[in-house]
This record gives C-alpha cells, structure tokens and sequence, in this order.
C-alpha cells in the first residue's frame, strides 16, 4: 500500500479508518516488499529475537578474544604487560570507534540490514583468519609446543584478523541494536513499553556472551588450544548470520536517508545568514513541513528553548512566501523548525559524551589489568581444578545480568508508580547512578591491589578477593551502559539512529584509548623518580596508585556529569499515538524528562 493511499485514509476519519491505524505501522518503516507493514507480522520480538540471537554470537566472540587477548600476547607472543596492554587498548579502541564510520553509511546510504549482513560477512572472515593461523602449520606461532620466539607472518596474521573483527564491528554493532530497536513503534504505547524493555534484555543477552565467552570460550584457550576455541567462534557466528537472514520476512527496515550531515549544515548556514533578526517571542512563527506533507516526513520535532540562536534558520523573512507543498523552499536559507531541533540535539549531546569518557576508562581496566591481577593470584578451584585468568570476567558479567533483571522486572513498576515517568528513572539519572558505582569499583581496586603487594608470594592469595571490584563494576554497567544506549539511540534524529548508537560505541573506543595515553603519560612522569607505576611485571608496578587516580578523576567527573545533566533538554516529539484500542491521539513526548 502506497503511504499516499494510508495518508488519504487517515484524513478521512471513521472507524474503519481507526482500526487501519492499529494494524499497519506508520512510523515511516516498510517490510520486506517495500510496503507499510503489518503490526500483527512483522516487528516487535518476534523479529528481535532473531536480531538478538546474532548478538549473542558476536559478543561471545568478542569477549572471548578481548578478555584473554593481553594473555595470549603475554604468554605466547612474550610481549611485556605495558605493551601488551597498549595492544589491547588500541584494538579495543579502533574496535569501538570504527562503528562511527559505520553506522554513517547505514544511515545515509546502505540501510542497517544490508550494513549488518555485509559487516557480519567481514567479521567471519576475521574469525577464519584467526582459526587458520592456529591450524595451518606456516602459519602458527611456532612448530614447538613451547613457543620462544613467535613467527613473525603469525604476528602479522594475528593482528590483521583481529583488525578485520573491528571492520566487521564497525557495521555490526551500531546497526544491529537500531535495527533491533526499530522493530517498536514509537507512536504504539504497548509497543513502546515493550520497546523500553528491549535494551534491559540485549543487555542480558550480551552478557550471555559474556559469560559464556570469559567461561567456556577462555577455558577452551587455556585447557585445550586456541585453535579449537576460535573454530568454535567462527562455526556459531556462521551459524547464526544465516539465522538472522532467515529473519528477514519478518523485519521493519527503515530507508536509508541520505547523508545527515548536509541537513544540519543548512541550518548552521541559514541561521548564520539571518544572525541580525530577532527570533519571534512566538515559536509557532517559525517555519515548519507543511500539514499536508507531514505524513511523509516522519515525527516532527517540537521547539525547545535551548540554544535559541539557531531558531533564526526557521524564521520567515518579509520578502520570503510561506512556502507550500508545491512551492520548494531554498534550505540554505529556510530550514524546518524540525531540522533546526534536530542539530540541537546533536549539539546538546557533546557535553554529555564528553562527561561519559572518564568512565569508559575505568572501564577498560577489566579486560586488560584486571585480568593480569588475577593471573599472579590463586585460582585454584579444587586441587585438580584452576580458573583460567580472564574467567574472574564473568563475575562482572553475572552482576549485570542480575543487575539488568531485577531493574526491569522490579525497580522499573515501582518507579513508575513513584515518580509517574514511564521509564521509572530518568535516563540521565541511571548513568550519574552508575558513574558512582564505578567510583567505589575502582577504589575497592586498589585497596585489593595494595593488599595483594603486601603478600610475599601473590599465588597465597585467593583470585576471589578481585570479586568485589568486578561485581560493582557489573552492577554499574547496568546502569551506564545500558543507560547510555537508551540515550544515545532515542536521542539522536530519528533518521540517525544507527549514528548515535555508534556514539555511543565511541565512548568506550575513545576511552580505551585515553587509557593508553594514560598509562604512556604515567609511565613517562613516574619513571623519572626511579619507579615506574607499571613495572614488567605486576609485583614491580603500582598499580593501586592508577585505580586510586582513576577513582578520583571519575568522582570528579561525575559532579561536572551531574551540573550538565541537571540543565539537559530532552527531544520534544510530536505524537500520534496509537493507544492499543483502536483509538488515535495526538501529542508531545518529552517523557524521559
């Protein structure tokens, strides 16, 4: 059905007319014949069932390289720990930032489906690689069982496999989680609830892959052979890209828009070139879609008072006509109040980014000297039974599948009723919350650090002691983390959705490697008085001293966090709801405020 015909039939009223409105999806996605499609078959979890199983494969194979990558270039390359810790930050880095370059072309020309499918294709070959480097004899690190002196073609192959998973996650993760959340429509109030929900349980699903990577996965590196775990990885992710392609009957796909950059440059443009006029005292003044194209344009944003300055790209000079739906406007000169909110949004959202990136360095401590940690610690589980290193991961893991459980299920009603928000917290809220978990994870660090350098021999203390640390960093995650993908993806420009998950992504990348320059800048300072905080090893660093500098640049942080988020704007939508009882309201959504 053309949307011409639906928006005919929306203007005509009735009840026919209602009960139309309640079967088809109006939020500007088609199904897989390029149609408006059908609420009963398409979307909702149904199709995010599919979406999720694939993440599921991917973060088990993401976890399952990245917790145990600095033990692998420890031990069989032989790099030392600040190296090798360098090493990982830096991939993780590139990892979570390439996401930008792919959620951008998602959004302005491929579409998210398409975008998965092909970054899914580049991320099996990534996983191939790696299997074949520890299978085919020229290519394994060494012939003999204990490995001195790696080749250097297994270097080489190692690092271009690894590089090749941050490609395919690069169209992988900002696209599959839009995708995913692009199956509820905004305007259908159960579906939207519902839609709430979806990211509590992508997270649980995520720390499925977790645990099960940092378990199962790891277990395989250290007790059997890299080999068998990575041929393991490779197999599951096959199988679930052709399960999630299977998928594809059900789904809602946006179209892609093109670049939303340009759009955003004619505003800053037009609203330079009208800098000497006054913005009008009414903003109902301001130039926006004609009614009669408002049906093809999507949600429409309402106006906001925050930067006021860019409201003159709306305004409608005296020797300018009102445009109408036959009469194209110039946008380098006149932009739509929508387009005008849109930037707003955008701009709003760089001091928040800004506020997050300390707390993505505490982050990356888990995977790479936490794990060193409990490497030099006890792990015995029996007499005949150790723990390899990165497992001590899963604990984290364990805490914020709980942790994400219980919100959703529980906190989530009682704060409904509470405070009357539909989230049950404000989003902003839940990430200033979870930014003081990792405050405490990481001075709970380096009191175990220090406790663990007053021991004579290390093994003598259990691995467990690391346990504290790791479950408030769980239980924060599942408010930050979560929290920052909820806000990153509702708050962006519909048309950018696939882009502010990226941001999201990017907040981590960005930390990983401000961790890096850390430690460099760290190591350089300290060096200088004869000891250097990270020595070749663990017993010769101070690494206590690290978390209690983290700990308190992330305390600081979170004040600047909460002054910011405390003037934050939410996006002002403009609603047609959908009620779920045949019945259609129109209004304004600024329900996360």
């Amino acid at each position: 059905m053309e949307l011409q015909e639906v928006e005919k039939r929306l203007k005509s009223g009735g009840g026919e007319t209602k009960r139309e409105e309640e079967n088809l999806v109006h939020d500007s996605s088609i199904d897989y014949k390029g149609t408006v499609p059908l609420r009963a078959s398409t979307g909702v979890w149904k199709a995010s069932l599919f979406i999720i199983t694939i993440e599921f494969s991917e973060r088990l194979s993401y976890f399952g390289i990245a917790t145990n990558l600095i033990t692998y270039l420890t031990q069989v390359l032989h790099q030392d720990i600040k190296t090798a810790a360098k090493n990982v930050n830096y991939w993780t880095g590139v990892t979570t930032i390439m996401p930008l370059i792919g959620g951008f072309l998602a959004d302005a020309y491929t579409g998210r489906f398409n975008m998965v499918m092909f970054s899914s294709l580049i991320y099996l070959m990534g996983l191939s690689l790696l299997t074949m480097s520890q299978f085919i004899p020229s290519l394994k690190p060494c012939n003999t069982k204990i490995c001195r002196q790696p080749r250097k073609l297994h270097v080489v192959l190692l690092f271009v496999a690894l590089y090749f998973i941050s490609v395919g996650t690069g169209g992988h993760k900002p696209c599959l989680q839009s995708f995913g959340a692009d199956q509820f429509d905004d305007d259908h109030l159960e579906e939207r609830k519902k839609k709430m929900s979806f990211f509590n349980w992508w997270n649980f699903a995520l720390c499925c892959g977790l645990f099960l990577g940092v378990t199962v996965i790891v277990y395989v590196q250290d007790s059997v052979s890299w080999g068998v775990a990575d041929l393991v990885l490779t197999i599951t992710l096959a199988i679930t890209i052709v399960t999630f392609y299977m998928g594809k009957y059900c789904y809602r796909y946006r179209v892609a828009q093109g670049s939303p950059l340009r759009p955003m440059l004619q505003v800053l443009v037009a609203a330079i070139r009208k800098r000497n006029l006054t913005n009008p005292q009414n903003p109902d003044l301001l130039f926006e879609v004609p009614k009669s194209e408002k049906y093809s344009q999507g949600r429409l944003l309402l106006h906001t008072n925050r930067l006021r300055f860019l409201d003159k790209a709306a305004i409608i000079e005296e020797n300018e006509n009102y445009p109408s739906c036959e009469q194209k406007h110039n946008p380098w000169r006149l932009a739509t109040l929508t387009r005008v909110e849109e930037l707003k949004l955008i701009l709003s959202m760089i001091p928040i980014w800004l506020t997050s990136l300390t707390n993505a360095v505490c982050l990356a401590q888990a995977p790479t000297f936490f794990v060193k940690q409990a490497a030099t610690m006890n792990r015995n589980i029996t007499n005949n039974f150790k723990i390899p290193p990165a497992t001590i991961f899963s604990l984290g893991a364990i805490a914020m599948l709980i942790s994400v459980t219980v919100y959703d299920k529980i906190l989530v009603p009682v704060l409904r009723k509470a405070t009357g928000n539909e989230r049950g917290m404000n989003i902003l809220h839940r990430i200033g919350f979870g930014m003081i978990l990792t405050v405490m994870a990481m001075s709970v660090a380096a009191l175990v650090e220090r406790k663990r350098l007053r021991y004579a021999d290390p093994q003598a203390m259990s691995v467990f002691w690391l346990a504290p640390q790791y479950i408030i960093l769980g239980i924060g995650d599942a408010f930050t983390l979560v929290g920052l993908q909820e806000y990153f993806y509702d708050q962006v420009p519909d048309s950018m959705r696939s882009l502010g998950v990226a941001l999201y992504l990017s907040v981590i990348g960005v930390g990983s490697f401000l961790s890096s320059f850390l430690i460099i800048a760290i190591d350089h300072v300290t060096e200088k008085d004869g000891r250097s905080w990270f020595g070749k090893d663990l017993s010769g660093s101070r690494l206590d001293n690290f978390f209690w500098l983290l700990a308190a640049m992330n305390g600081l942080n979170s004040c600047v966090y909460g002054y910011v988020a405390r003037g934050y704007t939410y996006k002002n939508v403009e609603r047609r709801v959908v009620l779920g009882d045949n019945s259609v309201t129109n209004g304004n959504d600024q329900s996360m405020a």
